[in-house]
């Protein structure tokens, strides 16, 4: 079956943009710098092993407002794999490319597992990882810990019930070019440990 796997960059205070995050200015206020990461993406180590594995799975569940915010890749992401996106109300417009809306966490999970087969479904959005999360349908987490503090913004975990969701450490990669400190990352991978 099919790993629905959370890749998300995130400051190490817990923020996946800056604050004043819109249509127009997608991550917010200093928000980019959350992915200067990516420019090693193709450089040996760690940082091109996680976009490698990313970059291989096959299917994509993304919150709507994620989509929405990056103008949903035109729709295509990576070597078109189909595209959940989900959602609370389905738009008028029919979807681009290979996008479909889903309005339940569980009917998306599921027909996300069942186009990925045997590989992997990728998540963006700090909602659908929480509304996965909350559904007991988000196996693992890859975050992308960037060493800046942004203060503010849209947190990853803020919404979620008061209750104990407990992590199992996969794996822990750093990524620290000499000279480019910019470029500097952890890539730490847990599962979620189901009761």
């Amino acid at each position: 079956m099919a790993t629905i796997r959370l890749y998300m960059t995130i400051s190490l205070d817990g923020y996946v943009t800056g604050p004043r995050d819109s249509m127009s200015d997608p991550m917010g206020v200093d928000g980019f710098r959350l992915f200067n990461w990516l420019d090693g993406r193709h450089d040996p180590g760690p940082s091109q092993q996680v976009y490698a594995e990313a970059e291989a799975s096959r299917a994509l569940i993304s919150g709507r407002r994620t989509y929405e915010h990056a103008d949903r890749w035109q729709g295509d992401h990576h070597d078109g794999v189909p595209i959940f996106v989900l959602t609370h109300t389905v738009p008028d417009d029919p979807p681009p490319g290979s996008v479909r809306y889903v309005t339940d966490v569980h009917h998306c999970a599921a027909q996300a597992r069942e186009a990925a087969g045997d590989g992997d479904v990728m998540v963006h959005g700090a909602g659908a990882a929480q509304a996965l999360l909350r559904a007991g349908q988000l196996d693992e987490l890859e975050l992308h810990v960037v060493p800046v503090l942004l203060g503010q913004g849209r947190r990853l975990f803020d919404d979620l019930p008061a209750e104990l969701i407990e992590l199992e450490p996969v794996r822990r990669l750093i990524a620290a070019p000499a000279g480019d400190p910019m470029r500097h990352v952890t890539h730490l991978r847990y599962r979620v440990r189901r009761p």
